[in-house]
């Protein structure tokens, strides 16, 4: 689970007080995400992150923040050349009323635009939400690459419960190079995650 965003992280922001940006992590941003992501995967919420994890991946990070004060992070992972992550979503438990959530989503989404990426996929528990933002439900087996990742090592990987969103950004381009190079072998309604396995292989 990598993800640690619920219904309640996609509150619209009231209006007045003080307003929120968002920007670019850099360096000084690392114990802070960790705190923020370890803070959740000690209650088996998140994926735990290292500082040597944090360093490699800081250029995917992006921050919310109110003033001087760090409210929530989000990461944007490539995967190819035309696939991209929305991931490491996290946000602190006082400001979940505060919209930061839908922040974090519709910037990482416009970052993948401006690197012309074809796809942007989530693992979310919140649908209604991804839905409202032009995200669908998809198998976790159009997704092989992830499966590789961080799903291995994670508890919940042979039960897994996150559903799995899919944003196409380009649609001429993603539906060109998506038929005949997997062979989908999930279900719509089966609980596990799969591995696709390629049609030479078959």
């Amino acid at each position: 689970m990598i993800s640690a965003l619920f219904a309640d992280s996609f509150v619209d922001a009231p209006a007045g007080g003080q307003r929120l940006t968002v920007r670019k992590a850099v360096m000084r941003d690392i114990p802070l995400i960790l705190d923020l992501i370890n803070s959740y995967a000690a209650r088996g919420i998140m994926l735990p992150r290292t500082e040597f994890e944090l360093s490699e991946a800081i250029r995917d990070f992006i921050v919310v923040m109110q003033g001087a004060e760090f409210l929530g992070c989000g990461a944007l992972h490539f995967y190819s050349p035309t696939v991209g992550e929305i991931r490491s979503l996290a946000v602190h438990e006082h400001a979940k009323t505060k919209g930061v959530g839908r922040i974090l989503v519709e910037s990482l989404v416009r970052e993948a635009d401006t690197y012309e990426l074809d796809v942007v996929f989530a693992f979310t528990y919140v649908v209604e939400f991804f839905n409202r933002v032009g995200f669908h439900v998809v198998e976790r087996g159009v997704l092989p690459l992830k499966a590789w990742k961080d799903c291995l090592r994670c508890s919940k990987f042979s039960a897994c419960d996150e559903i799995a969103v899919l944003r196409v950004l380009r649609p001429e381009h993603w539906s060109e190079s998506q038929p005949q190079q997997w062979a989908h072998t999930a279900s719509a309604d089966d609980q596990f995650i799969q591995i696709p396995t390629p049609l030479s292989l078959k």
